[in-house]
């Protein structure tokens, strides 16, 4: 039905199920769709030319905003929670408040740095964060058709947004749920607000914008991309869902995970840095062919 799902980076479980729920799509109309994605590895690339992509939390980790010993913190807790975050032989419900551990933790050490607000969009354009191949067409073509993104993240709204507008694909129909820094009058970082958002709980973010959800009660019909396995409760806030259609990124330790994403996923794009797949099928929901 659409060629790029048989790209040799594209596996499915079941093909059959894939079809019957873009058939229903279709016939439902794309003024019943909504996109939400995550952003980290999602949206944005996990490697360029062999060399990791950074992630929100990356693009301070590498700029001079934060002091080298700060720097030394923040891997250590990374070193100590990434494994346990991609570790399939742990639970949901043990890993949870690990995670919340972590953020926190990480928050705590950030804010002390006193970070600009007016430093956020260089170290932006100083780092080497990208987003996918394709990306124009997928921003461009869902505003063009009035069909929702939100973006659900655990990174940091400030950067992540910063990293949207200068790609220049910030539209009108893009909504962010993530953590944001809090600013003092003088522009100096001084807390996180609001609820902690990390890689279990991005749902509730969202729920507690109930003004959005109204809006898009009319949109049963879902689009999920997701690079993790914690990423598939994204759309659980969605009342009334008619189909979704979950697609995953599988972009490390492939043949330890990709099972659990076979199992998880209705489409896995292996070691896939494009949004070739994701954009096929949205020209394919709207019409677009």
């Amino acid at each position: 039905m659409i060629p790029e799902l048989s790209n040799p980076s594209v596996c499915m479980r079941d093909p059959q199920r894939v079809e019957e729920i873009l058939q229903s799509m279709v016939k439902a109309g794309s003024n019943t769709v909504q996109v939400i994605a995550d952003f980290d590895m999602t949206l944005t690339r996990f490697a360029y030319k062999g060399k990791r992509c950074p992630t929100c939390h990356n693009i301070l980790d590498n700029s001079n905003l934060i002091s080298n010993e700060c720097r030394e913190e923040l891997k250590v807790l990374l070193d100590t929670y990434y494994p346990i975050e991609i570790d399939s032989a742990r639970s949901i419900a043990e890993k949870l408040p690990l995670m919340v551990e972590w953020w926190t933790k990480a928050h705590k050490i950030l804010v002390q740095q006193k970070i600009r607000k007016d430093l956020l969009a260089t170290a932006v354009r100083d780092s080497d964060a990208m987003l996918r191949e394709g990306y124009q067409l997928l921003f461009d073509h869902l505003q063009e058709h009035s069909i929702p993104l939100l973006i659900f993240s655990a990174g940091i709204g400030d950067i992540l947004e910063e990293v949207i507008r200068q790609a220049g694909v910030f539209h009108s129909n893009v909504k962010v749920f993530s953590n944001y820094m809090d600013f003092d009058e003088s522009g100096l970082l001084k807390a996180f607000k609001g609820e902690l958002i990390h890689i279990y709980n991005k749902r509730e973010g969202a729920l507690l914008n109930t003004g959005h959800f109204q809006e898009l009660r009319t949109r049963p019909n879902v689009l999920l991309l997701g690079d993790s396995l914690g990423d598939l409760t994204m759309a659980d806030g969605v009342q009334d869902m008619e189909n979704i259609l979950k697609i995953g990124f599988l972009n490390d330790k492939v043949e330890e995970r990709k099972q659990s994403y076979l199992d998880s996923y209705d489409i896995v794009l292996v070691q896939d840095e494009t949004l070739e797949v994701p954009n096929a099928i949205m020209l394919h929901l709207t019409g677009n062919k």
